[in-house]
């Protein structure tokens, strides 16, 4: 059992007696009947149950299906019901979506509100990203987006600034640690390492929405402070485990814009504030966004265990299928990488174009010297159990001329670096032709062509 406080809807809340894997949507309808907050699919992909979580980072949208209680102690939450005023004032958003007509049945309008109205707060007027994470079926979205961009100019209602963190608590629970360091998370983690670490809990909240897994003891590492710094030094970003993506992206849009730009398909805005780029490595998954574009860019991971700090090529992390050279009791603690890579192409194949799982990921990083290919590396991800390196394919570019020519006669080196497989999200022949064309869109987006498939031509 754990205690955590928090502010709901400008309440001040104590939660004690509490299990430390119950989500905050399970509690907020079952034990507050805040009911506005709905369950959709469960795992943080609908945008229904979206809340919004203030602290002094400044406010963002969280999925509250897969926020466990102890990532909100000390924050501010307010609930749909939260975004009118104490006195029953419509908010901006609210009146909009009205005079717009965008809610018909009604399932999804709480979150979409919610979201609208963090970024109403934020001054975000990119409303197609803002509300990628929130899915209709009935409206078609026009009306939605339209209602958006009216509220625009509206000021931001007074009871909307009005949140503040409250203090942490600072009860601890064996079986639900709360380290405040990584000094404190090491000890304890080497003392329980069997324990699940949960950042984000992105996927983790799965395991026990979708699995009804029993995680304990976990150790909660949102408060993890010196795990979610950004520094930049010697022409490396050295980036901590528990950066989010949306900081990640934000950090390295103005350097690395392809791998931003990827990354902002990567999931939605209430899942990449949450997300964090250590967990994604960690994670292992084959098909996740961030490994391919970091083994690209020659990317060292950090990890540690105790006292004892121990560094590899990121490539060199994944072994076979959900199985990393990791240590019990070491965890990763952040990822470096070079802040300039200027012929970094990230490309993410998916069946939707936001908020979908890539079939295929494709990240290539060539360096071209006077017209031949000096330096290759080339990392996919939905090719293999692992995020793999294509070495075959680099091996036959590096050294020759960067032209069709070479490509063309490089493309049947891939069957011997990749024998994908068939699923629910790509056939195997899909996934190998694919692989071998984004090569091919690399020639021609170095050379200046356009790419970008949301581009329409005559």
């Amino acid at each position: 059992m754990t205690e955590v406080a928090f502010l709901l809807n400008g309440t001040p809340v104590c939660v004690a007696g509490e299990p430390a894997t119950r989500t905050l949507l399970d509690w907020l309808r079952e034990n507050r009947g805040l009911t506005g907050t709905k369950e959709g699919c469960n795992e943080g992909d609908c945008g229904a149950c979206t809340v919004m979580v203030t602290d002094g980072a400044g406010s963002r949208t969280l999925n509250a299906c897969i926020l466990f209680l102890p990532q909100i102690d000390g924050k501010a939450i307010r609930t749909v019901e939260g975004i009118c005023g104490p006195k029953g004032e419509v908010h901006p958003v609210q009146a909009e979506m009205v005079a717009h007509h965008g809610s018909q049945c009604g399932f999804c309008t709480p979150g979409f509100v919610v979201s609208m109205a963090v970024a109403h707060a934020n001054g975000e007027t990119d409303h197609d990203t803002a509300l990628a994470g929130n899915l209709c079926r009935c409206t078609g979205y026009a009306p939605i987006i339209r209602a958006a961009k009216a509220a625009e100019a509206a000021p931001v209602p007074v009871w909307m600034k009005a949140d503040k963190a409250v203090p942490v608590t600072v009860t601890q629970d064996p079986l639900a640690f709360r380290p405040r360091s990584s000094d404190d998370l090491a000890e304890w983690y080497l003392a329980n390492p069997k324990a699940t670490l949960i950042a984000g809990a992105t996927d983790v909240g799965l395991w026990v929405t979708k699995q009804l897994r029993d995680l304990s003891p976990v150790a909660f590492l949102n408060g993890v402070s010196d795990l979610q710094q950004i520094e930049q030094s010697g022409g490396q970003f050295h980036i901590g485990a528990g950066v989010t993506i949306t900081a990640l992206m934000e950090a390295i849009q103005p350097h690395l814009p392809s791998f931003a730009q990827m990354l902002r398909r990567y999931a939605s805005v209430q899942v990449r504030n949450a997300a964090t780029i250590g967990g994604n490595i960690a994670n292992g998954s084959p098909i996740g966004d961030g490994p391919p574009a970091l083994i690209a860019l020659g990317a060292t991971l950090h990890l540690r265990r105790g006292d004892e700090m121990r560094a590899m090529a990121l490539e060199d992390f994944f072994i076979e299928y959900r199985k990393q050279d990791r240590r019990e009791g070491e965890f990763v603690a952040g990822v470096s990488f070079p802040v300039q890579a200027p012929n970094l192409r990230c490309y993410k194949l998916s069946k939707r174009f936001d908020q979908d799982i890539s079939a295929v990921c494709g990240c290539f990083n060539l360096a071209i010297e006077g017209g031949k290919v000096g330096a290759a590396r080339i990392a996919f991800g939905g090719m293999a159990g692992i995020p793999k390196r294509a070495a075959a394919v680099e091996a036959a570019l590096v050294g020759k001329a960067w032209d069709m020519a070479t490509v063309k006669a490089a493309l049947p080196e891939f069957t011997k670096d990749f024998q994908p497989m068939s699923d629910m999200r790509a056939s195997s022949g899909y996934r190998l032709q694919s692989a071998q064309n984004l090569l091919l869109r690399y020639l021609h987006d170095l050379a200046g062509t356009p790419t970008n498939v949301l581009e329409v031509q005559p």
